[in-house]
């Protein structure tokens, strides 16, 4: 007998362990099958050319689905077909549940009345009896056939789409066959795939019958089968359009290793090359601009800026922001940031329209980058060196001058003197080894004190706040720093607020946390609606 798959749904690409099936005692009244539906079924395998099974289980879904239609509720239905003489017979299904969590009665049986059936049942387990077949005449021949030809074609559209696949090409080269609310359906042969609207060129004009190029973002597994989703708008599309335009790329003599867009208007790439004889941005834009222009024209004329690439992450940055002049950064590891100090005649280029040039050089490099002038550097310099001046001075009981020396030699915080390397505080010529041992401890103490000094605030914080689902010490420990001591207070913050407290915070996590802590205001406003 073919087991026929349960009508109940579960989740693709998930391992899941059957659960134990225990039959009622009755015996299952046996329904036949016509020789005219084994023929067809034998028909139907050879003119597809598929697996007898694959017919067969088809038709058991087929007919699970017909025999559900007897109940005015949903039920979970199996048929089980005997390919060798077209016998089937047909079983409902109960899920065992704990009596407490028992509520739907079409789909589960209490724990207390499943092992009246099979002592040896557990929840979880599956509780089933036999039906009555349904009669399966010409009318149903013809249903089933339906839903035969339909799976078939499943099945064949998932192998093309399969073949397609493993060939690994990363594009799709095709014409618009339709649009669909704005979507077009690109279609390559046998292979369809769909382009959103926002993921076209904005103010592109793709009609039917356009020959179109986009790349393969993902494929999407849904009703009605596998489908390719493309895009035109993902940075990705703009190195697939070069690695076609430029064969250097082919050979491994060149690779762009990131690239950023604003769709339709400006990109930025950051090529690499592999063999010194070989100019990777000259290589890029070809003969009299051939290869840049290519590909700008497949974009929509969207202008191509090509970056020289740099494992040094300062001077990668200085090349992302080009044609504007760099004169200084400023790198913050802990933020991944970068203060760029550039020429007050330069700040408008460096920042770009709209902030598009800053914005795709942040892209293309990974750091956040923040564009100053000379003034604007100096000011927030001085600021800087202020607070840390304060701070050595109270936390370290030292004068203004062993401040200043600290600041000058690069230290910013207490953290940095406390647990730097011995060796690089004894460089400092104006402190010997007894004033460096001295300062190490003083700024371990005040490190220690405010350590203590956080413990206690979070102990004396609202327990709401400290025991609030999801929320971790540490977190807690930087909000009662900064004055947020209850859940009422974190819920009152938005998600910037709370970012600024914790700026390494994913904005996610964020708006998370924000919305468990306004979770009794939701509670309190359904309360008083209902």
């Amino acid at each position: 007998m073919i087991e026929a798959a349960s009508t109940a749904n579960t989740a693709a690409n998930v391992p899941v362990i059957p659960p134990t099936v225990y039959q009622m005692a009755q015996e299952a009244p046996v329904g036949r099958m016509s020789k005219e539906v084994l023929l067809l079924v034998d028909a139907l395998a050879r003119e597809k050319n598929v697996n007898k099974d694959i017919v067969f289980t088809a038709l058991e879904m087929a007919l699970a689905s017909a025999t559900k239609r007897r109940f005015p509720d949903d039920a979970d239905v199996r048929v089980t077909i005997d390919p060798a003489d077209g016998t089937y017979l047909s079983y409902r299904r109960w899920k065992v549940v704990k009596d407490e969590e028992y509520f739907n009665e079409e789909l589960e049986i209490p724990m207390s009345d499943a092992v009246k059936q099979n002592t040896a049942a557990q929840p979880g387990d599956l509780i089933e009896g036999p039906l009555e077949p349904i009669e399966f005449g010409r009318i149903g021949a013809q249903a089933a056939k339906q839903v035969i030809l339909q799976k078939i074609r499943d099945a064949e559209r998932e192998q093309i789409l399969t073949d397609f696949l493993d060939r690994k090409e990363p594009l799709l080269t095709g014409t618009v066959k339709r649009l669909e609310r704005g979507n077009a359906i690109i279609e390559s042969g046998r292979v369809e795939g769909l382009l959103p609207r926002d993921q076209m060129i904005p103010k592109e004009g793709i009609r039917t019958g356009d020959r179109v190029r986009a790349y393969i973002a993902r494929v999407e597994r849904g009703g009605r089968g596998p489908q390719l989703i493309l895009s035109r708008t993902a940075p990705d599309f703009i190195i697939k359009l070069f690695e076609l335009e430029v064969p250097e790329m082919e050979e491994g003599l060149l690779e762009i290793k990131s690239a950023a867009r604003d769709p339709g208007l400006r990109a930025k790439i950051a090529v690499k090359s592999n063999d010194r004889r070989v100019d990777p941005i000259g290589t890029c834009v070809g003969m009299r601009g051939s290869r840049v222009q290519a590909v700008t024209q497949e974009l929509g004329g969207e202008r191509v800026d090509i970056v020289l690439w740099s494992d040094d992450p300062a001077q990668f940055v200085i090349n992302a922001l080009a044609p504007a002049e760099v004169n200084s950064i400023t790198v913050d590891e802990e933020k991944h940031s970068m203060d760029v100090v550039v020429p007050e005649e330069q700040l408008a280029q460096a920042i770009g329209r709209s902030g598009q040039n800053v914005r795709l050089a942040s892209e293309l490099t990974g750091w956040e980058l923040n564009i100053l002038t000379e003034g604007e550097a100096k000011e927030k310099s001085e600021a800087e060196s202020s607070s840390a001046r304060s701070l050595f001075m109270a936390k370290l009981d030292v004068d203004q001058e062993v401040a200043d020396i600290l600041i000058e030699e690069g230290f910013q915080s207490l953290e940095q003197i406390a647990y730097v390397p011995l060796d690089e505080l004894l460089q400092i010529e104006a402190f010997d080894q007894d004033t460096v041992n001295e300062l190490r401890s003083r700024a371990r103490n005040a490190l220690l004190t405010e350590e203590i000094a956080s413990e206690e605030r979070v102990e004396n914080a609202d327990p709401d706040l400290i025991n609030m689902e999801t929320m971790d010490n540490a977190t807690a420990r930087r909000l009662v720093a900064k004055g947020v001591l209850n859940r009422e207070g974190l819920a009152e913050l938005a998600v910037d607020d709370l970012l600024e407290i914790i700026p390494e915070m994913d904005p996610e996590r964020a708006k998370e946390l924000i919305m468990i802590a306004r979770k009794p205001w939701f509670e309190a406003d359904n309360a008083g609606t209902a």
